[in-house]
This record gives C-alpha cells, sequence and structure tokens, in this order.
C-alpha cells in the first residue's frame, strides 16, 4: 500500500512540477512573439515603452503561477522523502521563491495601478 501512495505522489510531483515548467515556456513563448512584434513597431518609430513594460509584466504574471505550481511540486516532494536535509532545502527554496514572488506581485500591482489612472 505505501509502495502504491508513493509512487502516486511521484508521479503527482513530476505532473504539477511539469505544469510549472510549461507555464514558464508558455510564457516565454508569448512575450518573445509579443516582445518581437513590438520591436518591428518600433522600426516605423513608434514608442513602445508602455507596451515593453506591459509585455514585461504579463510575463511576470506568468512566472508567478509558475513559481506556485513549482512551490507545490517541491512540498510533496518533501512529503515523499521528508528528510531533515529535504526539509531545510524546501524551506529556503520556499523563502526565496516567496520573496520573488512577493516582488513580483508588488511590480505588477503597481503596473496595474499606474494603467488604470
Amino acid at each position: 500500500m505505501e509502495t502504491h501512495l508513493t509512487n502516486f505522489f511521484d508521479i503527482l510531483y513530476i505532473t504539477i512540477g511539469t505544469f510549472g515548467v510549461a507555464i514558464i515556456a508558455w510564457g516565454v513563448v508569448l512575450t518573445v512573439f509579443r516582445l518581437l512584434k513590438l520591436e518591428f513597431t518600433r522600426f516605423k518609430h513608434k514608442s513602445i515603452y508602455r507596451e515593453r513594460e506591459s509585455v514585461r509584466h504579463q510575463f511576470a504574471s506568468y512566472l508567478l503561477l509558475a513559481l506556485e505550481f513549482l512551490i507545490a511540486a517541491d512540498i510533496i516532494a518533501t512529503v515523499i522523502h521528508p528528510t531533515f536535509e529535504e526539509i531545510a532545502i524546501l524551506a529556503s527554496i520556499v523563502v526565496i521563491r516567496t520573496v520573488i514572488s512577493y516582488f513580483l506581485e508588488k511590480e505588477v500591482s503597481n503596473f496595474n495601478k499606474d494603467d488604470s489612472q
């Protein structure tokens, strides 16, 4: 029974982690596509500063979402193999990702406030 549960959590960990990586990859594809379109617009001597900031913040939102998935995957991995070293690694990863998420979220919300004014 325990082996089946461990196998299930291993599959769940890999699946959730894969979703996190896929979200980052999708965000990169969309961001590169939008950025290339903007850069070609710039050749027509049009200002793209505001739009480029929008692209950057859209990419940040994909990163935030992916970080949440990756944190969840790391938590599941630690539940599967709860050694002290794994718990310490998870704690440091969660702290680092939380700090990154906080500042990305703050920047995105500031950008959205500026847009609404």
